[in-house]
């Protein structure tokens, strides 16, 4: 699976969308304006950081390659998710979900993606800003 999780467990999620609105009922398509509004505003109160020790792993959130490009975003705390053939070394975060590191390795937009949400659950206002900007390149209008 592209997501690295069971068939029953993306059904679950699909059902949770529709009910929070996030997805139209009997659809699976998400809406992007209720989504850019739920990751504006919602995702760090609904999944919040969990911060471990430091660890080895696969950077995240304004560790991530595409942050340390951009003027303007200050950088944080070296954020990664722990994995074993992790390639650096920094402050562990527990991710959304656990397949996230496999995921990250096969889909570089995906990985794009997830660090970003990690920038909007522990980021400063600007830096959750420029997150939003990465996340809504890769959304429809």
């Amino acid at each position: 699976m592209a997501l690295a999780t069971s068939t029953s467990a993306v059904h679950r999620a699909v059902a949770r969308l529709q009910l929070g609105g996030l997805c139209p009922s009997g659809q699976r398509t998400v809406n992007p304006v209720a989504l850019r509004e739920f990751l504006s505003h919602g995702v760090r109160y609904a999944f919040p950081a969990i911060r471990g020790p430091e660890r080895t792993g696969l950077p995240t959130g304004l560790a991530h390659p595409i942050f340390s490009a951009m003027e303007g975003v200050t950088s944080g705390p070296m954020l990664v998710w722990p994995t074993e053939s992790g390639s650096v070394r920094g402050e562990s975060l527990v991710p959304l979900f656990p397949g996230v590191v496999r995921v990250a390795g096969r889909d570089p937009r995906m990985y794009e993606l997830l660090a970003s949400v990690d920038v909007l659950r522990v980021g400063t206002p600007a830096q959750r800003a420029a997150a939003l900007d990465v996340i809504n390149r890769h959304l429809p209008a």
